[in-house]
């Protein structure tokens, strides 16, 4: 019986990791190939929030820093996206501009400023 047992958690195991590491890297694959295959767009936007987001730092692991930017547009859709640390620093709520984005993928601001 515990031979059984053993012999079948043997194979189980396995699969499921091996099963989800195929998932990851399909999903992974898939997001890449839709954000590529996306146009790439230039949108009238303003930004919403920032927020950031740290994980690990327990012990003696490091830490992960994920930036978050919320932006909404003049029809009052609104989108997150993720950016690396040097470009969430150059924002500031309420900085009006120009956004460009390929799908879920970031890729500038360009910020104007108030006519006098």
């Amino acid at each position: 019986m515990l031979d059984s047992m053993l012999s079948f958690m043997s194979t189980v195991i396995p699969v499921i990791v091996i099963g989800g590491f195929v998932f990851v890297i399909g999903f992974s694959l898939f997001i890449w190939t839709k954000n590529n295959n996306s146009p790439l767009e230039n949108k009238q936007a303003h930004i919403i929030s920032k927020r950031l987001q740290v994980s690990g730092g327990s012990e003696n692991h490091s830490t992960h820093t994920s930036y978050y930017v919320t932006f909404e547009f003049a029809d009052g859709d609104r989108k997150e996206f993720q950016l690396t640390g040097p470009q969430y620093g150059l924002l500031v709520e309420g900085d009006r501009g120009i956004i460009s984005y390929q799908g879920t993928r970031f890729k500038g601001f360009q910020r104007q400023t108030a006519s006098v």
